[in-house]
């Protein structure tokens, strides 16, 4: 069986490879089509690849800097400004590829004992601190913010100690 850490970096090359799929198909579209005002949580794909993007620099800069013992960045908020920093899909494809390579190399160098380790992730209402293990499985599944999935929960008979044993 393999272990969680051989599983967390075939997660990384395969969101790499689904970033991959991604941008290659929205590089077919036009430029007109690429910034076209959708129907979505974004207004546009660009907006959306965009959001992307920002939010895995922010990530992945957060779990870099736990690995290497540094403090949380200082301006973490500076990864989403300006709010689209790329115009072009091209640009999008490029930046994305090199933030998959980074996520990567996290899981590359992933051990059961790292697994265990805490990464700060710089909030708008301070820091959040959380298990590495968790966050690599699914950052928006983090372990302080249970009470706000509790009701939906209990709705659909799930708990938190069934999914994360404690």
């Amino acid at each position: 069986m393999a272990s969680l850490t051989h599983h967390l970096l075939t997660m990384a090359y395969n969101n790499a490879w689904a970033n991959h799929r991604l941008l290659n198909a929205c590089c077919q579209l036009s430029q007109a089509e690429f910034v076209a005002t959708r129907t979505s949580f974004f207004p546009s794909i660009k907006a959306t690849l965009n959001h992307l993007l920002t939010v895995d620099w922010y990530y992945v800069d957060a779990l870099e800097r736990s690995i290497s013992q540094q403090p949380p960045h200082p301006q973490a908020w500076e990864f989403f400004e300006p709010e689209e920093p790329f115009e072009t899909c091209a640009e999008l494809q490029r930046e994305q590829r090199q933030v998959d390579q980074r996520l990567i190399a996290i899981c590359r160098s992933l051990t059961d004992g790292l697994l265990e380790q805490t990464v700060s992730i710089p909030r708008s209402h301070g820091i959040q601190n959380e298990q590495m293990s968790r966050l690599l499985a699914h950052e928006f599944f983090c372990a302080d913010e249970a009470k706000l999935r509790e009701r939906d929960f209990q709705e659909l008979g799930f708990s938190e100690q069934e999914i994360w044993g404690n």
